[in-house]
């Protein structure tokens, strides 16, 4: 119902005295509220004659109107006059800063309107209220809108409790996006609760490289022994378990859905570069790889792993290389011979891995891909490369087919590759030679997309970061991962004091293309709550497991 006077508004705190576009409003403080109450980081709504301005709180300050009462304040006993004074001789002022504006709803003509950025300021006397859920939802959505198809809760405002905050998915899966935290600060439960929504929404399926397998089944509660439940526990049809070490994953109870083996004529020399700081190989020895494949095509690796002392000379000889960076090539190679899913024999005619994952994600379903006792850097960066490379080439294919058809059944289903230690496979230097970093910079039209997950931007490639769409971004502290963590957002000297400023576990500051402001949440408890919600279908309760299906299907029939 539209207002019909500004006092209508509730929660009223104070209204405009002074202000500028660029230097934000100040706002004196209502006699009847205590200045203990209003927080820095909060948010209040201005209503202006025609907009209503969205604002963050930024400063709070006490004045007098003059300064004898300061120098002959009133002692604590004399509460009569110190009563007296507030509000008349004694005040606060709040420093706010309009974020957004948006139709004021006594405008009933402009409430279709989005919220925009902000081009005026209000007037003296504009009445400020603090926001309310429905001016929160005005601005970042709210489940309840669209039967949560779009928008998805990932937590609530700080000081503004059992409000939620939504990101706008729909804006999400456009692009790559990230999660940046110090060791400890919950990047893998923020990590968790964003598939969670793209998982619930149907909005993109996922490939997750699970190397501590934190994702799949269970998975320790960071800080404390207490197992919470993975993705495929949570979405029993919606999740493949694809398990490099089988065997571990069937010991842990689990039952993976596909094994995975790999093949050396699968990998290619672009698959080696990001382990020449894992494996220490010089750049000559990794360079040395395109040699190989030159020479010998696909069998380059086979060939190298197999020769001995004088074969491996003529190798060098044959691919005009140089013999000791070969054989320090081979030293550092052969390490993945020890290991039960690497084979050297031919691939055709064998178990195709890539053929299963586009069979499984073209179904709607997202996967989990579990490395198990495998949980080695060495074998994470390579594997993962030499699975997104050929991942991201049938996605080219099928996009091109789709181009070419316009036929909406050949549509790829969008696709996010999310990968820890990301700055291994990003980093300066090699990740345009990456599927990875060609993901970030191009793939989009392609419907590929990836979730960075890390703990050093900074070690990031600038050209990488500058596309990433959204990051939530938990505490840093090294100013070089903050700074990097910023590039390319506007008022980046502020939102670096909100960094500083953040609790080590569940604050994350949200920024970018899936939020219509940066704002600071208390994130989402993973608890059964949380469970609860995630097996809530568009139209009602779904049931999530076997037992509960079963359960519904013999109350309906018997």
């Amino acid at each position: 119902m539209p207002l019909t006077n500004p006092n209508d508004r509730p929660d009223k705190i104070g209204v405009i005295t002074h202000g500028s576009l660029n230097k934000g409003v100040e706002m004196k403080l209502d006699a009847a509220e205590s200045i203990e109450d209003v927080v820095a980081g909060t948010f209040v709504v201005i209503q202006g004659d025609q907009f209503d301005f969205f604002s963050m709180i930024t400063d709070v300050t006490i004045d007098a109107a003059n300064e004898n009462i300061l120098l002959h304040p009133p002692s604590r006993e004399d509460e009569l006059l110190r009563r007296v004074l507030q509000g008349s001789g004694t005040y606060a002022t709040v420093s706010l800063k309009p974020m957004l504006m948006m139709a004021n709803r006594r405008h009933q003509e402009l409430s279709d309107e989005a919220p925009r950025s902000v081009k005026t300021i209000p007037t003296h006397f504009s009445l400020v209220a603090k926001a309310t859920e429905e001016d929160v939802g005005r601005v970042f959505g709210h489940e309840a809108n669209d039967g949560g198809a779009r928008f998805f809760n990932v937590g609530e405002p700080l000081g503004m409790d059992e409000i939620p905050v939504c990101v706008d998915l729909e804006r999400f899966v456009e692009r790559s996006n990230a999660v940046f935290g110090k060791t400890g600060t919950g990047k893998t439960f923020l990590t968790r609760l964003l598939l969670c929504g793209t998982i619930k929404t149907g909005r993109a399926v996922n490939l997750i490289f699970d190397m501590h397998s934190e994702y799949g089944w269970n998975a320790r509660q960071e800080g404390s022994e207490q197992a919470v439940l993975g993705l495929k526990k949570l979405f029993p049809g919606r999740v493949s378990i694809f398990s490099l070490d089988p065997k571990g994953t069937r010991k842990r109870g689990v039952s993976p859905d596909h094994d995975v083996y790999l093949y050396a004529d699968q990998i290619e020399p672009g698959d080696i570069l990001p382990l020449r700081d894992t494996l220490n190989l010089t750049a000559t020895a990794a360079e040395s790889t395109f040699s190989l494949q030159s020479r010998y095509g696909n069998r380059w690796l086979t060939t190298l792993l197999d020769a001995d002392g004088e074969r491996l000379k003529q190798i060098a000889e044959e691919c005009g290389a140089h013999e000791m960076a070969i054989g320090a090539l081979q030293r550092k190679l052969k390490q993945y011979l020890g290991y039960d899913f690497f084979k050297t024999e031919s691939s055709r005619g064998q178990y195709d891995v890539i053929e299963a994952l586009m069979e499984t994600l073209e179904s709607g379903k997202s996967v989990v891909f579990e490395f198990g006792k495998y949980d080695d850097l060495r074998v994470y960066l390579l594997v993962a490369n030499v699975i997104t490379r050929r991942l991201r080439e049938k996605y080219e294919e099928k996009t091109t087919q789709y181009l070419q058809s316009q036929n909406p059944a050949d549509r790829p289903q969008p696709l996010i590759i999310t990968i820890e230690e990301a700055h291994k496979f990003l980093a300066p230097g090699i990740a345009h030679e990456t599927p990875f970093g060609k993901i970030a910079r191009e793939m989009r039209k392609f419907f590929v997309s990836l979730l960075v997950v890390d703990q050093r931007p900074s070690a990031i490639d600038e050209e990488v970061l500058s596309q990433i769409g959204t990051k939530i971004v938990a505490q840093l502290n090294d100013e070089k991962d903050i700074g990097a963590a910023l590039v390319g957002t506007s008022n980046a000297s502020g939102l670096r004091q909100v960094l500083a400023s953040l609790d080590s576990k569940q604050q994350a500051l949200i920024l970018g293309h899936a939020v219509p402001m940066p704002i600071v949440v208390r994130t989402r408890t993973y608890d059964e709550d949380f469970y609860r919600a995630m097996r809530e279908g568009a139209n009602g309760a779904a049931p999530a497991t076997y037992d509960e299906a079963k359960k519904t299907t013999d109350s309906l029939f018997y």
